[in-house]
């Protein structure tokens, strides 16, 4: 759930655009649950990066199943080129991440009498860690330090890099597996 001072500040955030842009801020007490998607969120975790492909076929298929309707997404938000092409070949749209954030995001709504919306998150483990890192110091706003801020980028690329490890050690593993194992490599009449 959307720590109340966080909804307090992006309402207001939401508020000065408005009125920046000389447009009538559109957000009120019958259409929050609707305009602001995120108040309620999941957040699906997974290991290595191709795990993903299952989790949007399986997403879609309950979302298809169930009283509710796919509203937004799937969209990836990715800094990074390798994935947004891996996100791009899957057929989800991408989003440049200048924060250097690495998510793929639905928005959902469901088809009840009052209808709410609620944000899934589907990210690797290692985009978890940066993402909570990132959270905690930088939202609802950014800090104005640029070594917490050259950290952080530090720690996306390393977040990268231990993904890319990962993907790496799981394609291998499953390359192996394909392989013959040990003992069905003895020679006939032999026992271990």
């Amino acid at each position: 759930m959307k720590d109340p001072e966080h909804l307090r500040d992006k309402l207001g955030r939401k508020l000065l655009d408005a009125k920046k842009a000389r447009k009538p801020f559109k957000i009120n007490k019958s259409n929050l649950f609707t305009k602001v998607t995120d108040l309620a969120g999941i957040r699906l975790l997974h290991l290595h990066t191709t795990q993903f492909a299952d989790i949007d076929r399986i997403l879609k298929k309950i979302i298809g199943e169930q009283p509710i309707d796919l509203v937004e997404g799937p969209f990836a938000r990715t800094w990074d080129d390798e994935y947004r092409k891996y996100f791009q070949q899957l057929g989800v749209e991408t989003q440049e991440s200048e924060t250097m954030y690495t998510s793929v995001h639905y928005v959902v709504s469901s088809k009840m009498k009052t209808t709410m919306t609620c944000e899934i998150q589907v990210r690797t483990l290692m985009e978890e860690v940066w993402g909570e890192v990132n959270h905690t110091i930088n939202y609802p706003h950014p800090v104005d330090s640029v070594g917490c801020g050259e950290q952080i980028r530090a720690l996306a690329r390393s977040t990268s890099a231990a993904t890319r490890l990962v993907d790496a050690i799981f394609a291998t593993y499953l390359d192996f597996r394909k392989q013959p194992l040990p003992i069905d490599r003895l020679p006939k009449g032999r026992k271990s």
